[in-house]
């Protein structure tokens, strides 16, 4: 079976996952020497990260978890814990690294989501997050925010957090890539059309992909971006 998480390819059939999944694990790559000791995935779905981070990390400890009515992604994988969307259910202080891929825009209130991840994580810990900002709505009605650098870095700052370093998952290329594999693959149209147009999109998108250079991006007027991811330390 296809892991469309970790090892997979650019197809006909993942146009409109590639982009962003090839750069939430980049992103996750880029900052695996920091996650370690014990780790809390909060939004955890089916923990898809799970085995790759405790096989490249010094990660000792990974605990799921997710709310009890959330969108079930595996019947045989269940989280490890459940909480209300609002007060984790574990002490201040409790984990090295937090980590949420795709889960702050589906918190009604992410500022108080914020909050709770600062009190759980010990002094010297590190969060790790990511966040869409081209993305088709989903999760329906469950899907809350889209944000941009500063609205997020507010609301970090007002959940205690400070030495806020933001990034880019991708630029204007990458956008444009991810757009047109959401549109061959999600939106109306018929089959054959859709197999047609898939086959003559992917040389493109994939050019694109190759030709997009997310850490260059700065966060100035125009400026278009695919997503957002950071990791930050809480103050000891």
């Amino acid at each position: 079976m296809t892991d469309y998480f970790i090892n997979f390819e650019l197809k006909e059939n993942t146009l409109d996952i590639f982009t962003i999944r090839k750069s939430i694990l980049k992103s996750i790559n880029k900052n695996l020497k920091f996650f370690n000791g014990s780790l809390l995935d909060i939004g955890c779905g089916k923990m898809p990260y799970k085995k790759y981070i405790l096989k490249n990390s010094s990660v000792k400890k990974y605990t799921g978890l997710d709310i009890e009515n959330a969108l079930e992604y595996d019947i045989d994988i269940k989280p490890d814990y459940t909480w209300d969307g609002q007060s984790i259910p574990f002490e201040a202080d409790s984990f090295d690294t937090v980590m949420a891929t795709e889960v702050l825009e589906h918190c009604p209130d992410p500022e108080l989501v914020l909050k709770e991840i600062y009190r759980v994580l010990k002094p010297g810990g590190v969060f790790f997050f990511t966040v869409p900002f081209l993305w088709n709505l989903h999760e329906v009605p469950h899907d809350e925010y889209r944000f941009t650098p500063f609205a997020l870095e507010r609301i970090l700052k007002n959940a205690g957090f400070r030495n806020i370093n933001l990034k880019a998952t991708g630029g204007w290329h990458a956008s444009m890539a991810q757009m047109l594999g959401l549109w061959v693959r999600r939106s109306p149209m018929k089959a054959g059309k859709r197999k047609y147009l898939s086959l003559f999109l992917k040389p493109f998108i994939k050019y694109l992909i190759k030709l997009d250079k997310p850490e260059t991006v700065t966060f100035k007027e125009g400026q278009m971006i695919t997503g957002l991811y950071g990791l930050i330390r809480k103050d000891r």
